[in-house]
């Protein structure tokens, strides 16, 4: 099992689900934008749960539009949704009765302005995924916030994570701080070089 509560986002086959929830990973994260390059139909998104048990699915959507959501989620029984838009997050809980994800993109935000936006959606959410589109480093500052807050917010780094050593040095100085990683294409169905991602995990077990 694995010593941190860890997601897996953007998963879009087979071989990265099973491997994952073999490892224990807690949450394994389903993109249901269409217009997503890691989009998901709801067959296929059956078709690679049907092989899966005790982990946490998680709905992804970066869309703002609540009704296009709320019909787009009736063909996913998942049980978990993650935005990127707190302003969606009240409705949502409200409507659908179940936990709800906010993912934060640190391109937006300097270290220090992160805690405003914990401390405001705390009540509304499970977890803050708090990711980089731009390849953001895990920097002295940001590592200096997360030590601020970890023990107050449940947080899940996705950010700055480039090998099993940045991880391990994280998690060691940061214990209890989450860890998110993202899935990846296969190189052919059923056949998968897990790479990076099987250090990091092997790295987060229990010894």
């Amino acid at each position: 099992m694995l010593t941190k509560t860890v997601k897996i986002s953007n998963v879009t086959n087979l071989s990265d689900a099973r491997y994952c929830a073999g490892m224990g990973v807690e949450m394994l994260g389903f993109s249901i934008d269409e217009d997503s390059p890691n989009y998901i139909s709801p067959k296929k998104f059956e078709d690679i749960c049907s092989w899966l048990a005790g982990v946490t699915l998680v709905a992804e959507t970066g869309k703002t539009d609540l009704e296009a959501i709320m019909s787009t989620l009736t063909q996913y029984p998942v049980h978990a949704v993650q935005v990127n838009d707190p302003g969606l997050l009240s409705y949502l809980r409200t409507e659908l009765g179940l936990p709800l994800l906010l993912r934060v993109s640190v391109d937006l935000y300097e270290a220090g302005e992160i805690v405003p936006i914990l401390s405001r959606y705390e009540g509304e959410v499970t977890h803050f995924l708090l990711e980089s589109d731009d390849e953001a480093e895990l920097s002295e500052s940001w590592m200096q916030a997360l030590g601020a807050i970890e023990a107050d917010y449940p947080v899940l780094v996705g950010f700055g994570l480039d090998n099993e050593f940045t991880v391990s040095a994280l998690t060691e100085l940061l214990p209890n701080i989450g860890i998110a990683l993202r899935g990846s294409e296969e190189i052919r169905p059923g056949y998968k070089d897990f790479g990076s991602m099987m250090d990091i995990l092997e790295a987060l077990e229990e010894q």
